[in-house]
């Protein structure tokens, strides 16, 4: 099947044709994150013929992801996430270029990476990392096409569109705390309609149709299928160069280490260390240690007179994610040792399984 063939429906409309289509196929697109928004984003900007779209994120499929991130099958948990995509890419759309990176976006390739790509897409969920994101886009001067869920509601904005306001404009405050979807809950039509909308935002930009939404962030609620937009302004004191970029992201990049179950097997009963299960209380699977506590990230903050910033502490989450974000503001508390556990609860309780069973 041919190009024209394959993309017809879209250029016999008058805002595309054949010009349109062939910016489309010469456009180079970066979807940050390959989980909810990310895979509701990348099956239509790859049907809709982008040349060559990029995919970084380093997580790998769970079972607990398929109720949302619905181009994974039951089969590939386990697997990494940008291979799954790549493949799926492959199956509908061989015209398209994926490159898939296995990588965590941080201070450390983000400039070099953007600087690779025309548009950024931000598909995450952590707040630290839109921050990152909006930061190096202002810095590469590309636009961020933003997304974000809180249960039923979602936002949309596009940042540092032709030199427009940008993330920190929006919300000024880096250590305010928001709660992502493991931890608030989400359903799958939400990040559904949402990452549609962010990819109709890319699509636009790449036409040069249609009115962008910079200076303009989107709310929609899926409850009452309600939407406003609300308008912004520019605020030029959160201006970044790359020399002040850089001295930002060296100072906090990779500060809490990250540590195998199988390297402290041996302080599973150590009464003077601490595993902090940063979970929700109904998360599964249960991890039961005399020496362990419990304190949900989102709470962690309010509850932190209950660790002792002289101890051990191991931290642990479900996938690892939280247990860094838990480890970074104990640091800024002036906890002097705490570690993330590599591969979060399940790890955990298969060693004690093991332990268990010798």
């Amino acid at each position: 099947m041919n190009a024209a063939s394959r993309y017809n429906r879209q250029i016999i409309l008058p805002e595309i044709g054949d010009a349109g289509q062939y910016k489309l196929v010469k456009a180079k697109v970066l979807i940050i994150g390959a989980g909810g928004l990310g895979v509701a984003i990348l099956p239509y900007l790859a049907a809709a013929g982008i040349g060559q779209i990029g995919i970084i994120d380093d997580d790998v499929i769970e079972v607990s992801n398929l109720q949302r991130q619905v181009i994974y099958k039951t089969s590939a948990v386990g697997k990494y996430k940008v291979d799954e995509a790549k493949a799926m890419i492959a199956e509908l759309n061989p015209l398209v270029k994926v490159n898939a990176i296995a990588e965590k976006l941080s201070g450390n390739n983000a400039i070099s990476l953007f600087e690779k790509y025309d548009i950024i897409v931000d598909a995450t969920d952590n707040l630290q990392i839109k921050y990152l994101i909006n930061d190096a886009c202002q810095v590469t001067n590309k636009p961020m096409v933003y997304g974000s869920i809180f249960r039923f509601q979602g936002q949309v904005s596009v940042f540092n569109y032709q030199n427009g306001p940008t993330y920190r404009c929006l919300y000024p405050d880096e250590n305010s705390s928001s709660a992502n979807c493991t931890d608030a809950g989400v359903i799958g039509i939400s990040v559904g309609i949402i990452g549609m909308l962010q990819a109709n935002e890319v699509i636009k930009m790449i036409l040069g149709i249609g009115e962008v939404l910079s200076g303009k962030i989107l709310v929609y609620n899926g409850l009452n299928n309600e939407q406003q937009k609300y308008d912004f302004e520019k605020n030029t004191t959160f201006l970044l160069d790359k020399k002040a970029f850089e001295e930002k992201y060296s100072i906090i990049e990779n500060t809490i280490e990250e540590i195998s179950i199988g390297a402290i097997l041996n302080e599973i009963d150590n009464q003077e260390t601490l595993f902090l299960d940063v979970r929700n209380e109904e998360e599964l699977p249960k991890i039961n240690l005399k020496n362990s506590i419990q304190i949900p990230l989102m709470n962690l903050e309010n509850e932190i007179e209950r660790l002792n910033p002289n101890q051990t502490i191991y931290i642990f989450c479900q996938s690892g994610i939280r247990s860094k974000m838990a480890g970074e503001l104990l640091q800024k508390k002036n906890f002097k040792n705490v570690k993330s556990i590599s591969g979060g609860a399940l790890a955990l309780s298969q060693i004690l399984k093991n332990k268990v069973a010798d």
